[in-house]
């Protein structure tokens, strides 16, 4: 016979004192007899003639020692004398050795209740170890009905009577061996269809899930057990049955009660009365600030970069020698006209391009306002560059080519161009005033017909947008004539027909924007900058509430790390506090650059914003000519965060004019419908309601390179770990 390894005899012999059988394990067991003509036929217990002082094994047929209390090479326990008579032929005790009970079901029932000494709860761990022991000091000579008595707890004084078994019915071993197959294909149960039972020792305790069907199929089987047991133990067991679904009443109010109790908390610390510092009101008490963040948009090749640099260079903003090295390199690349645009576009690539790929920052000083110039793309395929960049801005100039064919070239005829697309943008992210610079009336003759027509158009295009009449002022210029930019105009043939502001005083004729210092800090995150020598990470973005200063602690999220400000800038120039409204790179100590990102939000630490994965919207349609379906991929944009998402429901179609529900859940989407969808995200955005902050409750909608819809978040409903 083949000797296995202590590892492996271990195994087998735990598996077999579980009486958990597995027959398909005894294969190997091949002492190389034949056993084929045994096949499909179950080994019974017969005594077979062994020699004087051995006991002979019913499994392996290994002759043992009669001190043994177990074989001493498949470990199974020795059965006690004259237990299991099969010399007499036909019946063990009265069974039938034909009926389908399996070996362990006769030598389990084989004792009437009334032979059979009181069970002894003896852990499997222990008989295996005191096997152990038997085999390698030899002096244990003991039954193992002997052990039972031994061990048996003389204080148990309540008796238990077990009828004999009925061999019609399944043995134990085969409900073990069917248990142990539907434990295998035992399906994940949701945690809330689950029900609790659980065993409590002491401090301990262990909760069993169950399916809700499996609960009743295990209550049954208890209640048919509960017929062999005596009506002395009937109370007990009324008890025990009722005590899982106690306990499971328990465990379900339990966890309701933390998730109201996690609500509240959550509601507490959003309702929490937050209180600003003294140092954040000092020169704040009105809670207007002198900044003003001016986006320049438009269509592309409108003068956009060459208006901000000419402008710039009139202000005193760029000097002499670097106007003189712009204009030189550009007549050494043949690009002459490119000179005061190359003021914003520093890059190789876009002044390799010709065109503004990002968004370009600059300061000047008005009369009222401390001005940030936000230069951004007018070419579609950067239109997201400009969300993430211009969503800072207060107010907006839209510049318009006045030239034949470019105007309408911006106002995309049957489609949308970027002079649309920009309007609608910068609507949708809260902007209501809006200067129209009609740029390069030079190449018109500074025609009065050609500024009445593009008034007429266009403005009949941002009545739609919502902009009110009384908020767009239209400034007829040329940026490369230096006309009606700074000073009014000196050429004749605009002054003649036109005495209204220049830009600058247009811009100065602005009204402020309120900002709110008494807020929890907030801080979209713009840019990101990490320097690898000092091991710092900088932020850039602009502050919408609160304030911040140096040392202060700040909550960078969707990560949840904390970080301390070390130092701050404003308009390239160091300072001590950062107020709302101020555009800011903060630097930040303490946090791993990996868990800063464009899109993320420091937030004051004990107020975190909202991490989500699956919002509602409330939309409007633009003009687009593929319709908006369920499952429809998208590209969402939220402040200065984007991600990958798919429309998941249509629920309402809302009356444009009155805003209530026109109809419940339409199948399609078309161009100018308002509607209220639900969105899943592939990741997770730091996201607030519109109602709570509008800063994180603005969405934008892009799909083929187009922005398809723009929107408000309505509600958060599902939140991102």
């Amino acid at each position: 016979m083949k000797k296995f390894g202590t590892d492996r005899l271990g195994r087998d012999m735990l598996r077999k004192l579980n009486y958990e059988l597995d027959y398909d394990i005894y294969d190997e067991y091949d002492d190389g007899n034949d056993m084929e003509a045994s096949v499909g036929k179950l080994p019974l217990l017969d005594k077979p003639t062994g020699k004087p002082g051995f006991w002979h094994c019913s499994i392996c047929t290994n002759n043992n020692d009669e001190s043994l209390l177990s074989c001493d090479t498949c470990g199974v326990f020795r059965d006690s004398t004259g237990i299991i008579d099969n010399d007499s032929g036909e019946k063990v005790y009265g069974k039938s050795k034909d009926s389908r009970a399996s070996v362990m079901a006769r030598s389990l029932f084989a004792l009437s209740p009334h032979q059979m000494p009181k069970p002894a709860v003896i852990s499997d761990i222990f008989l295996a170890k005191e096997a152990v022991k038997s085999h390698e000091k030899g002096c244990i000579e003991a039954y193992f009905n002997d052990l039972q008595k031994t061990f048996t707890s003389p204080h148990c004084n309540h008796s238990i009577n077990i009828a004999p078994f009925k061999f019609d019915t399944p043995s134990p071993d085969d409900i073990v061996s069917s248990g142990k197959n539907a434990a295998r294909n035992f399906p994940k149960v949701p945690l809330g269809s689950t029900k609790a039972s659980s065993n409590i020792t002491g401090k301990k305790e262990i909760v069993n899930l169950l399916p809700v069907n499996e609960v009743s199929n295990s209550s049954s089987a208890s209640s048919s057990k509960d017929n062999h047991i005596d009506v002395s133990e009937s109370s007990n067991s009324r008890d025990y049955e009722d005590a899982p679904q106690i306990i499971a009443d328990d465990l379900h109010r339990l966890k309701l009660d933390k998730n109201s109790k996690d609500n509240r908390s959550k509601k507490a610390s959003r309702n929490v009365q937050y209180k600003p510092e003294k140092w954040m009101l000092s020169d704040q008490e009105q809670g207007i600030s002198s900044q003003l963040n001016l986006a320049v948009v438009g269509h592309v090749d409108s003068g956009k970069s060459t208006l901000c640099g000419r402008l710039l260079h009139l202000l005193g903003r760029i000097s002499k020698k670097q106007m003189h090295k712009n204009e030189k390199e550009a007549k050494e690349k043949g690009k002459g006209s490119f000179a005061y645009a190359w003021a914003m576009d520093e890059s190789a690539e876009e002044r390799q391009r010709g065109i503004t790929m990002t968004v370009a920052v600059a300061y000047f000083d008005s009369k009222k306002f401390r001005v940030v110039l936000l230069d951004s793309p007018g070419h579609k395929d950067f239109v997201p560059n400009m969300i993430s960049g211009a969503t800072q801005a207060d107010a907006a100039v839209l510049v318009v080519d006045a030239s034949v064919g470019s105007f309408e070239a911006g106002m995309g005829g049957n489609s949308v161009g970027q002079t649309k697309e920009h309007a609608q943008l910068i609507r949708s992210f809260g902007v209501e005033q809006i200067i129209v610079a009609v740029n390069k009336m030079d190449l018109v003759e500074f025609s009065k017909e050609r500024f009445d027509f593009i008034k007429l158009q266009l403005g009949l295009f941002l009545c739609s947008c919502k902009f009110k009449e009384s908020s767009v002022a239209w400034i007829p210029l040329s940026a490369m004539e230096n006309q009606n930019l700074v000073t009014t105009a000196s050429d004749v043939r605009l002054s003649s027909w036109y005495q209204g502001f220049c830009l600058l005083d247009a811009i100065d004729s602005l009204k402020p924007p309120q900002r709110d210092v008494s807020k929890p800090l907030l801080l979209p995150i713009c840019d990101v900058v990490i320097s690898h020598f000092v091991g710092q990470v900088a932020v850039c973005g602009k502050l919408e509430f609160g304030a911040l200063r140096a040392s202060s602690k700040v909550l960078v999220m969707p990560s949840g790390d904390l970080a301390t400000v070390q130092t701050i800038q404003r308009d390239y120039c160091p300072c001590t506090i950062a107020k709302a409204g101020d555009n800011v790179a903060v630097s930040l100590q303490g946090i791993d650059a990996g868990h800063v990102m464009p899109g993320g939000v420091l937030c004051h630490p004990d107020l975190p914003v909202t991490v989500a994965s699956s919002l509602e919207l409330k939309i409007l349609v633009l003009d687009i000519v593929t319709p908006i379906l369920v499952g429809s991929q998208v590209e969402i944009h939220i402040h200065h965060a984007k991600e990958a998402a798919r429309v998941t429901k249509i629920l309402s179609l809302l009356d444009q004019k009155s805003g209530k529900v026109s109809r419940n859940a339409p199948r399609i989407l078309t161009a100018r419908q308002s509607a209220i969808i639900e969105v899943a995200l592939d990741g997770t955005v730091c996201v607030e309601e519109f109602s709570v902050c509008r800063a994180l409750g603005r969405a934008f909608l892009r799909a083929s390179g187009s922005t398809i819809a723009v929107g408000i978040v309505t509600r958060v409903l599902e939140q991102g770990s």
